[in-house]
């Protein structure tokens, strides 16, 4: 991703370009991630930035940690040129709150980056007549069964205090004390200054009474209650820090171990015990010791996210399953974070039908998708119904795998810069690679353009971009680069790779 000057909030003098940059942010579901401060009125004196002249400009007054302008490389203190391609130097603070919501799920900035002593000098120009518009999305909201139902005394040779203990769902993530609570607080009004948070129960002098203490744990659970409904919040760099830091005293003496649901494709729930701050490649290692997988299957099996969408996406090997688990968890869910199959050819796919549990695992998966509407069995759709009701797995297995859409991957639709208006739609067989056109709000439309896998000649991610890149050739046109904007540009790559791995015929080309 690009920089986003490190743990400062500004970048320092020698990191700021004093050019102007163009940033394009794509919506999450906590919205585009930045807060945008300034002048009401219209006009005003000019000022020099970077040793530019420039109308009173607005200006970015909080960033998201981990949200989609932060992702871009947006920082605070930016000063915004030009919005979705419209100058808004000297603009009213309304205009350019109008020109952001207007564009949809995509927005384009025109900024220039300033030095902290910069925005500071620049901010001590202003005056009162200000505005501020959160460009987080505070509206998704939802229950999370966090409490903390008790506490306990700790005493060590310099101090004695109390500890509260902090649960998710029946299991414990921490144990906080008073002081850490409060530094939470402040912290959270930084990151969101624009949010009504809820009061903090007060701080007494003196020792507190076990009633006191009592009506203090009630006072904070409620606050948390309150304060991680907000998804914004809850899946906040800053929350998740609180909620889920583990020291390293805790690591070494193994108080950090956690139990984790992981859904199986037969529809059935695994848990398995792991620490917090297991990568994905370890939480795999334990769903095959404790589902006793054979080892031919290993390649052939992954982990995955749970989306809202409709749509798995596969974890990447440095991802951390437990803090999805965690940021996810909802009352109607098991979890977020599923066992699934990863292996797109069919023929590799018959020779592993020996083996009971890839049979029972591939049978299930593919009811599920048949029921998702990702296989798309056509007329044999009652054929099918009646031998999954009569338990026929492998005749089902024999029909379905004539079925279009088997042991294919489509992804939710995204912007491609070969489309002026529109989405389009990625899907990836063994066989080819497909882009379907659609409607910005993911309605199919005719247009479908396919690529065989001889055609790709590069691929490549582009970080800073959030886009996925390839490059093709047909006949003896000149090679073309098609740019996919999607916030599963890796798993896209990842789906490349693996295709290209398992056709065994085509050398992989792309860019490192």
């Amino acid at each position: 991703m690009a920089d986003s000057g490190g743990e400062e909030d500004l970048p320092s003098p020698d990191q700021v370009s004093t050019k102007p940059r163009v940033v394009t942010i794509y919506k999450t579901d906590t919205g585009f991630g930045f807060n945008v401060r300034g002048q009401v009125s219209e006009g005003g004196q000019l000022r020099s930035i970077n040793g530019q002249l420039y109308a009173p400009l607005q200006h970015v007054s909080a960033v998201l940690e981990g949200g989609a302008a932060h992702k871009a490389g947006i920082q605070r203190g930016d000063r915004i040129l030009e919005v979705n391609n419209e100058n808004v130097e000297g603009a009213t603070h309304k205009r350019v709150v109008d020109l952001i919501k207007s564009g949809g799920d995509a927005l384009t900035l025109k900024v220039v980056s300033v030095s902290r002593k910069e925005a500071a000098r620049l901010d001590a120009q202003g005056d009162d007549n200000s505005a501020s518009y959160a460009c987080v999305d505070y509206s998704e909201k939802r229950a999370l069964p966090i409490s903390i139902p008790d506490y306990r005394m700790i005493e060590n040779s310099a101090e004695k205090f109390v500890v509260y203990n902090i649960y998710m769902a029946g299991r414990q993530l921490c144990a906080r004390r008073y002081r850490e609570f409060s530094n939470l607080h402040q912290t959270l009004k930084r990151e969101f200054p624009e949010f009504p948070f809820p009061k903090m129960p007060g701080k007494w002098p003196f020792t507190l009474s076990e009633q006191q203490l009592d009506a203090r744990r009630r006072g904070l659970e409620q606050y948390l209650e309150k304060v991680c409904s907000i998804r914004a919040i809850a899946e906040s760099d800053v929350m998740q820090e609180f909620l889920a830091d583990i020291t390293e005293k805790d690591v070494n003496s193994g108080t950090a171990e956690v139990d984790l649901r992981v859904l199986l494709p037969d529809r059935s729930t695994l848990t398995v015990t792991i620490r917090r701050n297991n990568n994905t490649d370890q939480v795999y290692d334990a769903v095959v010791d404790k589902l006793g997988l054979d080892e031919e299957l290993l390649p052939y099996f992954g982990l995955f996210e749970i989306m809202d969408t409709n749509f798995e996406r596969k974890l990447v090997p440095t991802e951390f399953p437990h803090n999805l688990y965690i940021q996810n968890y909802t009352a109607a869910a098991t979890t977020c974070i599923a066992l699934r199959k990863w292996l797109f050819d069919l023929q590799r796919e018959l020779q592993l039908t020996h083996l009971d549990m890839a049979n029972t695992f591939f049978y299930w998966q593919a009811v599920d998708d048949v029921g998702k509407g990702r296989i798309r069995p056509g007329d044999h759709i009652y054929e099918l119904k009646s031998l999954q009701d009569r338990g026929k797995k492998q005749e089902y297995l024999k029909l379905v795998r004539k079925c279009e859409g088997y042991n294919e991957i489509a992804f939710p639709h995204c912007p491609c810069d070969s489309r002026k208006k529109g989405h389009v739609i990625v899907a990836l067989t063994i066989e080819h690679f497909t882009l379907t056109a659609c409607t910005d709000e993911g309605e199919p439309e005719s247009q479908v353009i396919t690529f065989s896998w001889e055609e790709m000649t590069q691929w490549e991610v582009d970080d800073e971009g959030m886009a996925f890149c390839f490059q093709y050739q047909r006949g003896e046109k000149k090679p073309r680069w098609v740019r996919i904007f999607s916030p599963h540009f890796v798993y896209i790559f990842d789906c490349f790779e693996r295709i290209v791995q398992e056709l065994g015929t085509v050398t992989a080309a792309n860019v490192s």
